[in-house]
């Protein structure tokens, strides 16, 4: 055989091998929304790498021109959707398993005031993909073809958002889609089919801020959490009624991080100094109360967040990361890795992405300390706040108008 020939029969089993391992995805594996299937920033993964080869994973495919954004990706129904502002519009993106785009659809006018880019998040539900604009354009989209199913305006609602524009991702819970408008209507919640209005809260009046509404569900009692311009609140899934609030963080700078549930137990920490809180959560005769526990400094969280396990919280910290005990707040450390930046959990261990230079790391999750166990780096530019996401034994990352797509799956 020629020397040309062989280099030919080279490229092409080279080729066929990155075309298994790219179609070689869990299709049915699902990350449908912000912070996941659970909404808490965990994956459902398991069988992936505990330390990535050769320092870092393996390189599946890169896909370009999503203009400037900040939102992350969901996956689901073996599609993947992500938003970006390209030229003067607001694009609503989906593309298959491989990277490879199957349809854009324009959803609103880019967002151009402070820094900007696309914010929300698409969420993916029953065939329909929902999202928010910077201006408060919410809309769904049919998932398979991107045919729009109906939008409003969240201003015709009597809110306006914060400086930065509306950023929250939309949440799904059961028949509903629930977003904050902000003002006397500050959370509303819509038939996610027809977009109709089912409900809206009552009992306070606040601006949205920027983080996503959580769902809870505490001694029997389901409750919609989410931070404001007014502090943390806790509504009735069912009416919208206030059933506790904390006035902690009000007036903050920017309160951009959603709160986390876990054992009782509701944290939220915001950026600008401002640092953590964490409320003890109980029932009697059907009433919810909220009861502040421990405040903290130990972890100050700008956007990058923060995920519960085992009892511990992890999560950015100015310029690195912290370990706190979620029933006490004691610091169990505070490690740089990657700098300041965003995370989530998968398998047993956290994966950071740093907010410059695109720079991610693959790290243990343990109150005994923090051990980074690969690195990779990605290129854009400007600040990285899109969160990474691990699902189908895959990282997405997202920097400017990039998503890089990485396998971490174990081999067996």
């Amino acid at each position: 055989m020629s020397k040309m020939k062989r280099s030919l029969v080279m490229i092409v089993i080279t080729l066929g091998m990155l075309v298994s391992s790219v179609s070689a995805a869990d299709d049915a594996a699902e990350w449908p929304c912000w912070q996941g299937p659970n909404h808490d920033g965990k994956s459902p993964d398991t069988g992936l790498l505990k330390e990535w080869p050769s320092g870092s994973p393996d390189w599946l495919w890169t896909t370009n021109g999503l203009g400037t954004g900040y939102s992350t990706v969901s996956v689901s129904g073996g599609m993947i959707y992500t938003t970006g502002d390209v030229d003067d519009k607001l694009m609503l993106f989906a593309f298959d398993m491989n990277g490879k785009p199957m349809w854009k659809m324009p959803v609103d006018k880019a967002w151009t005031s402070s820094s900007p880019g696309s914010r929300s998040t698409p969420t993916v539900n029953s065939g329909r993909v929902y999202i928010l604009s910077g201006n408060g354009v919410f809309a769904s989209f049919d998932a398979k073809t991107g045919k729009q199913n109906w939008s409003k305006d969240l201003r015709s609602f009597g809110g306006q958002p914060g400086g930065w524009g509306y950023a929250e991702s939309v949440l799904i819970y059961n028949d509903l889609a629930i977003v904050k408008p902000g003002g006397d209507n500050c959370i509303m919640a819509f038939n996610k089919i027809t977009g109709e209005t089912v409900w809206q809260s009552k009992g306070f009046k606040a601006g949205p801020e920027y983080g996503s509404c959580v769902p809870v569900t505490h001694d029997g009692v389901p409750m919609i959490a989410t931070g404001t311009r007014a502090g943390i609140v806790g509504v009735s899934t069912k009416t919208g009624d206030l059933l506790w609030n904390n006035s902690w963080s009000t007036g903050n700078t920017a309160n951009i991080p959603d709160p986390v549930y876990a054992d009782g137990f509701v944290f939220w920490a915001n950026g600008y100094g401002k640092g953590g809180i964490c409320l003890k959560l109980s029932t009697s005769d059907g009433k919810v109360s909220a009861q502040e526990v421990w405040t903290t400094r130990d972890m100050d969280c700008h956007h990058g967040g923060y995920i519960v396990h085992e009892g511990h919280l992890y999560g950015n910290h100015n310029g690195g990361w912290s370990c706190l005990e979620l029933k006490t707040g004691q610091k169990k450390w505070y490690e740089k890795a990657v700098g300041k930046g965003s995370l989530c959990f998968a398998d047993g261990m956290l994966y950071l992405f740093g907010e410059n230079g695109g720079r991610a790391a693959l790290a243990t999750c343990s109150p005994e300390g923090m051990e980074v166990k690969g690195t990779v780096t990605v290129q854009g530019s400007g600040p990285s706040w899109a969160h990474p996401v691990v699902i189908g034994g895959r990282l997405y990352l997202r920097y400017a108008e990039n998503l890089y797509c990485f396998d971490v799956k174990a081999r067996k």
